[in-house]
Parts: structure tokens; sequence; C-alpha cells
């Protein structure tokens, strides 16, 4: 199959989250399958040409946007991949494979300081922008003569593609067996617009209405990506199911009840050629299971980095985060004096909203002994911080999937989590007080479900307790690693989806 990804960030390229670490790791998976994949996005101001190797294609697309055409440039890349070693899951390659990977260069549009937005809030053009992009991708697949049999789309900012692919484009012979597949990665991003944008779209007034896009007054893009779409899948299975109720589901828990038979749960994977303790360039010292000495390097140089004491006898609790109300940082917040008297050191690092930047600020400045904060992002900390922690903060409100946790797994860092989402699916609450079973407890983290600061307080107790029980903590730490959050499995469940909706289309054409 000819599959495209169209996504609105992309690792190396691109990211402000997950989404980016997703999408750059699935093309090189799927492609191991044996697919022809190649991926689309934006051309930020964070693309550098050279740093990339990018080169212009020399097509130029013209792309219709309200009452007027506007010209982009299409540029080329390459997603490079190669065998990574250990439990990847997938069949190896001999070779090092490029993946192509094609740029919409519109600068009006895209060289911005930020993808999405200022700190001050969204780019108010974000609906022209990438309504913009959705109408881009297909045009440019004409161009460039890829004639996918897939588009996999992702969140809200290609959720106009499928929408187009239904409306516009449906006579169109090029796209005759062309079906849409859509990731919800999470709906608490909708695309949520006044509707005097309709315009941009050049779509009529037929399509804003409760069975389209139209919500409660407004333009959804997110939603014309569900509705449109022929298979959606969400990031983890708990959170196909969340998203279906009406306290996870954001408005839309209708619209997915009603495509519930359409609707996939696709845990995500992480790349191990990027997060792997034994190769990991980024680390004082590498280490595997087999000989775990140099995380205890790992530890001493993240502390010196923090400014905090480093001690094999108290365990490092460490958070990379958005500083926001769905991470489950006011819990937190409500119980930072009693979790001060345990015997840990808290690391953080992330940026988000102003108020809980200033309270994690002051959290360090309270306790400098036993609290280090850094507000920003830096990719090298982030590893640095994997590898040095014993321990990884997620107490969520809710998590479509989270990759942290399984990060957290490979480098014998235990996740701390809630009950939610991927959360759930992945993290094995680990029980001291049962029985060994086959040599050892189940259990490869710990997890609370009343999204509570007292449940909080009470499971970074019992997960402290553990780590003074060295044996318990080194199986515990065994478990983790030996977990395989390769790539592998999920790129077969997509590429099965990819033939379900195949074969779905095919069906509609022949009707």
């Amino acid at each position: 199959m000819k599959i495209l990804i169209a996504s609105p960030e992309i690792v190396p390229f691109a990211k402000t989250g997950g989404l980016a670490d997703v999408t750059g790791a699935l093309p090189k998976a799927i492609e191991r399958l044996g697919e022809d994949v190649a991926a689309i996005m934006p051309k930020y101001k964070t693309v550098d040409e050279k740093k990339f190797g990018l080169e212009y294609t020399g097509k130029n697309i013209r792309v219709p946007i309200s009452n007027r055409i506007e010209e982009a440039r299409i540029y080329k890349g390459y997603i490079n991949s190669q065998e990574s070693g250990g439990r990847t899951g997938v069949p190896p390659v001999s070779r090092q494979s490029k993946i192509p990977i094609y740029f919409i260069e519109k600068n009006e549009y895209y060289d911005r300081e930020y993808l999405y937005g200022t700190p001050q809030g969204d780019y108010p053009d974000n609906a022209e922008r990438f309504i913009y992009f959705s109408r881009a991708v297909l045009e440019a697949c004409k161009v460039i003569g890829f004639k996918p049999d897939i588009i996999h789309c992702n969140d809200w900012q290609t959720g106009m593609v499928p929408v187009y692919l239904k409306t516009l484009y449906k006579d169109d012979p090029f796209f005759k067996d062309t079906a849409a597949i859509f990731t919800v990665h999470n709906i608490g991003y909708q695309g949520l617009f006044w509707h005097f944008d309709m315009h941009l779209t050049n779509l009529g007034w037929d399509i804003f209405t409760p069975e389209g896009i139209e919500f409660y007054g407004k333009i959804n893009i997110l939603k014309g990506g569900i509705i449109y779409s022929d298979v959606i899948t969400a990031v983890s299975k708990t959170y196909s199911l969340e998203i279906q109720t009406e306290e996870y589901g954001r408005g839309l828990d209708g619209v997915l009840r009603k495509r519930k038979d359409d609707l996939y749960g696709v845990i995500n994977g992480i790349d191990y050629e990027e997060w792997n303790p034994e190769t990991d360039k980024h680390l004082a010292a590498r280490y595997s299971i087999d000989d775990l000495s140099g995380k205890w390097e790992c530890k001493k140089d993240l502390l010196n980095i923090y400014g905090l004491t480093p001690s094999k006898e108290i365990p490092v609790i460490a958070a990379i985060s958005r500083l926001d109300e769905q991470k489950g940082f006011d819990l937190i917040t409500e119980v930072i004096a009693d979790l001060m008297k345990l015997e840990f050191q808290f690391i953080f690092l992330g940026t988000g909203k102003e108020k809980y930047q200033k309270i994690f600020e002051d959290i360090g400045k309270k306790y400098p002994l036993k609290a280090g904060i850094k507000i920003g992002f830096d990719n090298a900390l982030a590893h640095k911080i994997e590898a040095g922690a014993d321990m990884f903060l997620m107490p969520s409100r809710y998590e479509p999937c989270g990759l942290n946790q399984l990060y957290s797994f490979k480098y014998g860092t235990i996740p701390i989590v809630r009950a939610t989402g991927g959360l759930n699916d992945t993290v094995e609450n680990y029980d001291p007080t049962l029985p060994r079973r086959a040599g050892e407890r189940e259990g490869n983290g710990f997890k609370f479900s009343e999204y509570s600061s007292k449940e909080l307080l009470s499971v970074i107790e019992r997960a402290v307790d553990v780590y003074n029980d060295h044996i318990g903590w080194k199986e515990l730490m065994n478990k983790a690693m030996g977990e395989d959050y390769s790539w592998g499995h999920s790129a077969r469940e997509y590429v099965d989806l990819y033939r379900k909706a195949k074969e779905k289309k095919e069906h509609q054409s022949t009707r």
C-alpha cells in the first residue's frame, strides 16, 4: 500500500509534544513492514533547509482558499531509519532507509516563531493556516505523483483532509481509491472557530450542520475528521473508550459513540533508536538491564545539574511535562508541604501556564535542598532525567496515551501514574504485599485511581517505601526494563487498519 502520514508536526523537524514523536517514528516502523510510506507537514521556521538537507522539488501547488488562489512551494527531505539493537519487534533491514517527507512552504502561514501560537495565545488565523494545509496535502499528492491508498491524518490540524476527500475531491479520479484514517491524539484540542470562517473552506453551508462540522454554532475541524474518515483511532484502548463518555468526550462523545464500530485504540510505541540507555548519546554513562551500574552515574550527573546532593539511599522522583490542568499538577500543589516531608528529591522540567510556572518556581525556592525546578524544555536534559531519576510522576487528570511512562520503563525509572487512558493500559500496579508468582511479583509501576491529592500522596509514600526494599526495587526495575513498547506491534495494528479502511473504501466505490 501507498501510505501518506499527514501531521502538523514531525520529529526531528518540528515538535511541541508527543504527536511529533509518534509521527516521526511510525513511518519508519511501517516502512519496515514493507509498505510504501511518505509523510507531509508544513515548512515552519524551525525546518532549516541546510540542517535537514531539504531540497526544493521544483514543483508548486495552487490552493484555493476562500475566493482566491494561494501558491506554495513543495520541499522534500527524508526521515532516516536504521535498524536498532534490542527488542524492536520489527523485521530487520540490511540498509539505512530514507523515507520521503514533503514540506508545504507558505511563509505567510508557517514562517513564524511558534507552530500554533505565542505564549499569549493561539494565532488568530489558525483556521486559515490549517484549512489551507489540509487542502495543500491533497494538491501536493497530485503534483508529486504520490497516489495514496491511505492518508493517515493526525489531530485537528489535518481534520479537513477527510472532509475534502468526501466532498470536493469525491469525483477526482486521482483519489478514487484513497481512504482516510484519522487519529485523535488529544480530544481536548478540536480546532474550534467561528462560523464566519466557513468561506475559507470553499464548501457549502450544507456541511455546517450537526451531522457535519457544526458544533454549537462554531466550526469544529476535529469533528470533521471524525465524521468523514473511514476509520478512526485513538492512541490507547482505554482512551478510545473514555472519549465516548460525557466526562472525557469534550462534547464529541455522541459523535464518537455513533461511529464506535469504526473507532479503534492503538497504543503508541516508542523509538528505541532514540530512547535506549544502552546507546543514548546524552547520558553521562550508559547502562542495560544486565549492568545497571551506569544508572548511578546518571543520577549523580542529573542531581549535579540541578544543584542537589546525590544519595543512593534517597530516591529521585521526576516529572517532565506541560504545565496544565490536564497533567494533574494541581494535586501536587495541594499536598506539597506533606510531600516535602517524605524522604525523596523532586526534579521538574517543563513549561506551560504562567500560574503553574510560578507555583513550581516557588517550590524550588522554598525547598532548595529537595526540589530542582527548571522552566523550559531541553531534549538532552529530558534524556538525562529519564536515566537519572528513580521514579517518574504522571498524575494526569486524563492522558490519551503518554510516552514518558514508556521511556521510563526502558531506563529502569519506575512510573507513578493515575489510572487513566494509556497510563492505565501500560502501567501495571506493583503490590509488594502480594505473594510472589513464578519467582517475581506482578507489576511494573505504581497506580492510583481517584483523582485526589490524598491518593497521590498515598501512592508516592508507597513507592518510596518499596524503594527502600533493595531486592524488591531491583525486581521492579527488571520487570520495567523488560517491557517492549517498540513500534513493531503498533505498526502492525495500523497496517491492519489501513487494509480495513482500504476495503471499506473499495466497497463504497462499488456500490
